[in-house]
């Protein structure tokens, strides 16, 4: 579960504190320890960023990157998988990809673990649309469901295996089933 830890500090106190294991997030002045992810939420973050990155980042259309830190508007997230068009990567001087990533990611995933604060969760993916992102994707490996949110539409929810996940418009190479993500649990003996 998540856990609120009782200290007032602000956003740049916050930064300058040494990064933890599992990470923490500073939202609305308070801070959240994330929940260790377990198999099925770790398998379903790996599976996810290397099959996103397999049709995005080599034609230099995006990067999907798993457990990064993401500070904008007032708040430091720490998204399963945060992904940012090319346009949008922050770039050091001589070209090498930054350390801080200071704006919303343009598509934002999150994996409910065993014991998941929801509403915590559906905040984040909110505040990233509010703040630039084009689509967040809500996975609910406990009851195999999908959320995706857009700031243009109402939310949807998808349950059926053969049922096309939508994407952001930069990945639309990927096409992705519910099916195609919830195979990857399957352990084949």
């Amino acid at each position: 579960m998540t856990q609120t830890i009782s200290k007032t500090m602000t956003l740049e106190e916050f930064l300058q504190q040494p990064e933890t294991q599992p990470p923490q997030e500073y939202i609305n002045g308070h801070i959240f320890t994330k929940p260790m992810p377990q198999g099925q939420h770790s398998t379903i973050q790996g599976e996810l960023v290397t099959t996103i990155n397999s049709i995005i980042k080599k034609p230099q259309i995006a990067w999907a990157f798993p457990e990064l830190r993401c500070t904008f508007a007032d708040k430091s997230i720490v998204p399963d998988v945060a992904v940012f068009s090319w346009e949008n990567l922050p770039v050091n001087e001589d070209g090498t990809i930054a350390n801080q990533f200071l704006s919303a990611p343009d598509w934002i995933i999150e994996i409910l673990s065993p014991n998941p604060q929801m509403s915590l969760v559906t905040k984040k993916i909110v505040h990233c649309l509010t703040n630039g992102t084009q689509m967040g994707w809500l996975i609910d490996p406990n009851h195999k469901l999908i959320f995706t949110y857009t700031s243009n539409s109402h939310p949807l929810y998808f349950e059926k295996e053969s049922e096309l996940i939508p994407v952001p418009h930069f990945a639309q190479d990927l096409q992705i089933t519910l099916g195609d993500i919830f195979n990857w649990l399957k352990v084949k003996r």
